[in-house]
């Protein structure tokens, strides 16, 4: 069932996407070369508690798969759903984390790729394609609008510039939940799909490649990886629909 979020709800919500997105602006300073990611994943926990909200996706399951961390943390052809460990970021890796909190008893998600210096010019056009599609999902996220005026929007716009769009992982709504209805797609046709309505709160986030954008998951039940090894990128905010257009809960 798609929910329509109260005006104390969202009020909640904006509360809630701000200590992320504080969260965040501090954590861009921690992903350097050489700091391994099981590090990135205990400083982020322990933001999330000193904040007092709860990680989001610490326990959360799949069937029987329950993900073990904090943070998710790809790099490279790693898409998404990455487990932090004691490998090290180092010179050249792309670098995408994905994580949320719960305050108050609702839910705030967020994503964002970086990438070590050196890097060549497909990665800064994967990175600065990747993200800027996710304002252009936004900018449709608007009353009266459909879904898939969104996913149209990601599409062609990655598509035109040579890049994939992966089709097997999409956005959601998101509130007393993580995962709510609708899906929200990458892909799709404009004018299609769910239509928008005030108090509906989604969970926008592009996953683009710079090569086929079919996918795989490994062993681990979580980790998904490009099958050609091309590198991927994952930007999200949570955005919720008003009769004033889209505002972005996960932002300063």
């Amino acid at each position: 069932m798609i929910l329509i979020k109260e005006q104390w709800e969202l009020g909640v919500m904006r509360v809630a996407g701000k200590k992320l997105a504080e969260i965040v602006a501090g954590l861009r300073e921690k992903i350097v070369v050489g700091v391994p990611t099981i590090d990135l994943d205990r400083i982020t926990e322990e933001a999330i508690l000193a904040a007092g909200a709860k990680p989001a996706f610490k326990g959360y399951k799949v069937g029987r798969a329950v993900f073990p961390a904090t943070i998710c943390v790809s790099i490279n052809e790693q898409v998404v759903h990455g487990i932090p460990s004691k490998r090290r970021v180092a010179e050249g890796d792309l670098v995408s984390l994905d994580f949320g909190l719960v305050y108050g008893g609702y839910y705030a998600d967020t994503a964002f790729s970086v990438a070590m210096p050196p890097f060549d010019a497909d990665t800064a056009r994967l990175l600065d394609t990747t993200e800027k599609s996710l304002y252009e999902a936004v900018a449709r996220a608007r009353v009266n609008n459909r879904i898939g005026d969104i996913g149209h929007s990601v599409q062609s716009y990655c598509e035109s510039r040579g890049l994939g769009v992966v089709t097997q992982f999409v956005g959601h709504g998101v509130g007393r939940k993580l995962h709510e209805e609708p899906s929200v797609p990458n892909f799709g046709k404009a004018g299609t799909g769910y239509p928008l309505k005030p108090g509906m709160v989604l969970a926008l986030e592009p996953m683009i490649t710079l090569g086929s954008p079919r996918t795989r998951v490994l062993k681990d039940d979580w980790t998904v990886v490009t099958e050609d090894g091309s590198r991927a990128a994952h930007f999200e905010h949570t955005v919720a629909i008003t009769p004033a257009g889209p505002e972005i809960l996960t932002v300063l």
